[in-house]
């Protein structure tokens, strides 16, 4: 029987499990998800859990959860779980063992190596602890490797170009920046620092701070409440998250806890802004190691070729953007930061057991699509300032958004202009649609000037471009679906290049042409048909029934062959998974 080693990404939130078949490393699924929150729990009957369901319980039982303890290994500190002390290793061993199980099932045989990743940063009393833990979960680990080495490993698996390469790697509860050396398949660190306790989880206190003053102002105290205090810091978590992609977030836990003898039900907003304006302090002193970094490797930023961002917590947008003001141009972003070190980890795991592993290939954009602004371009103040929403390289499909603000308090009308390029003036770039929104709300000047409008782009993986605009006090809305998307030709512009083609060879295209017009949107009607179909099982009542009956009126036009009906049947399926994708999402 064949023996595998794995690679384990042991993180502070979440971990995940890999290994290399036929070239390509995966990352292994347990119940439909790569990422195993690392939580560990008891239930209230005694049963051990582990990752999801541990971390389902913990706003119900939070003195019978542990959540990260990676920030305690190599420490003597002891964990009590239901009046049981135990040692971090042993805590971090239960999550090994349950990633060694998934894998186990995953491979259908046992395993018994793995190559486990640690922060660059880690001192080797939190190194050997990790063994430990290893050891534990019944697993020889056969290598400990950085995380900034697993990554550079992910992303330059077959590289053989010299590539100096700094990677920002900002996890739950670490961070630490390196400067790898990439050549030829050997990776080289020369120079790391980093704070082991700094991280996501940093970020979510602050939110944790802002929701307790926003209750403390309603003359609300919870902290003798642990229930309470655990839903606001999950709440928190996924405002967080929230806000990596969107410009503003509700966050809303109904039922929180009793308040004068009544149920008290949260809600507030929390922008993106204000969010970003708690964490700049932790963002600056992670630049502050970066330049640290670049002078431990005695190099300047313009000798860096390429800049890494791992770590989940990387998503938050004033990253990338502090990073490009350095380096001067965006960090790479295609593989998810979530999984690219536990891949690296399995690359490295593979090439000890003889493999060869292929690059990792994803599914990313090759073009950045944005919208037009009042701004700066080239020093200068212009209403052509490009916008960018999705980026370049960016894993799809993806969904972005972004707050834009009307011009004067009397404005009723906003033009929104879609393009696709790189230059930092609009009219540089391809418009490749647009669309109006009338009658927005006046503004009382004394009081408020501005009127906030979301705009939100969503590009699925058959280039279909979906662009909304919406007024977010009334909720007025506009929308357009741009289906060539992500072709560099418009519909017209191929099938005039066909036809040019076909000149050149003296071939009569004129039937082929409708020919393949029919078959292409065929072919766009079945691939909407599909991703109906994907949703379905999230889906309950009149909803689900709607998606039904709108697949079987595509389906009937494509069976009798009407291009007009399809037409109109795939836009209206196609109208209503974009607003039930969203709901969803």
């Amino acid at each position: 029987m064949r023996e595998y080693i794995i690679g384990i990404d042991l993180g502070t939130t979440n971990s995940e499990v890999s290994v290399v078949q036929n070239g390509k490393v995966i990352v292994i699924e347990a119940n439909g998800q790569k990422i195993v929150p690392s939580v560990v729990g008891l239930s209230h009957d005694g049963a051990l859990l582990v990752g999801e369901s541990a971390k389902n319980q913990y706003v119900l039982y939070p003195e019978n959860t542990i959540i990260s303890v990676k920030r305690l290994m190599g420490t003597a500190e002891k964990i009590v779980l239901s009046n049981t002390s135990y040692a971090p290793q042993e805590i971090s061993a239960i999550i090994l063992k349950h990633l060694k199980s998934m894998a186990e099932t995953y491979l259908q045989c046992p395993v018994k190596k793995a190559v486990i990743t640690v922060p660059a940063y880690f001192s080797d009393a939190q190194r050997q602890a990790t063994r430990e833990a290893g050891e534990l979960a019944g697993l020889d680990v056969v290598r400990i490797i950085n995380e900034p080495t697993a990554a550079a490993l992910a992303y330059g698996a077959n590289n053989q170009d010299k590539k100096m390469i700094l990677v920002y790697d900002l996890g739950g509860g670490t961070f630490d920046v390196s400067v790898v050396l990439l050549q030829s398949q050997v990776v080289e660190v020369l120079a790391t620092t980093g704070n082991n306790h700094l991280g996501g989880d940093d970020f979510d206190l602050k939110i944790v701070a802002f929701l307790e003053d926003h209750l403390s102002s309603e003359g609300i105290d919870i902290s003798q409440s642990p229930k309470a205090k655990a839903r606001i810091r999950q709440a928190a978590e996924r405002a967080k998250i929230t806000l990596s992609d969107h410009p503003f977030v509700m966050i809303e836990e109904e039922y929180l806890l009793e308040h004068d003898g009544k149920p008290y039900h949260l809600s507030v907003e929390l922008s993106r802004d204000d969010y970003e304006e708690m964490i700049i302090s932790f963002i600056d002193e992670t630049l502050e190691s970066v330049q640290q970094a670049l002078s431990n490797a005695n190099l300047m930023a313009s000798e860096i070729n390429e800049v890494l961002l791992v770590g989940g917590s990387t998503r938050t947008p004033i990253i990338s953007e502090k990073l490009t003001a350095v380096f001067g141009e965006r960090p790479r972003l295609e593989i998810d930061p979530d999984l690219c070190v536990a891949m690296g980890a399995g690359i490295h795991a593979g090439t000890m057991n003889g493999e060869k592993c292929d690059s990792v290939l994803v599914d990313v954009t090759p073009y950045t699509f944005g919208t037009s602004c009042v701004g700066m371009v080239n020093g200068e103040f212009s209403t052509e300032m490009y916008k960018p929403l999705i980026l370049k390289n960016t894993p799809i499909p993806v969904t972005k958004s972004d707050v834009f603000y009307t011009v004067h308090p009397d404005q009723e009308i906003i033009e929104v202009h879609v393009y696709q390029g790189e230059n930092s003036n609009a009219l540089e770039n391809t418009e490749i649609g647009k669309f109006r929104v009338e009658g927005l709300s006046k503004m009382s000047s004394y009081n408020e000037d501005q009127n906030e409008i979301i705009l939100n782009f969503k590009l699925d993986l058959d280039g279909i471009l979906h662009v909304t605009a919406k007024e977010k006090r009334t909720g007025l809305e506009k929308k357009i679906v741009i289906n060539n998307a992500i072709s560099q030709f418009t519909h017209q512009d191929m099938q005039n290049a066909k036809k040019r083609i076909a000149h050149l060879f003296d071939e009569n295209t004129e039937d082929k042409t409708s020919d393949n017009a029919s078959n292409d949107q065929h072919k766009h009607a079945e691939a909407i048909i599909s991703n109906a179909q994907n949703i379905l099982g999230k889906l309950s009542g009149d909803d689900k029934e709607d998606i039904i009956n709108a697949i079987e009126a595509v389906c009937d036009a494509i069976n009798s062959d009407d291009q007009k009906t399809l037409t109109l049947t795939t836009e209206k399926l196609s109208d209503m998974l974009f607003y039930l994708e969203a709901s969803i999402a």
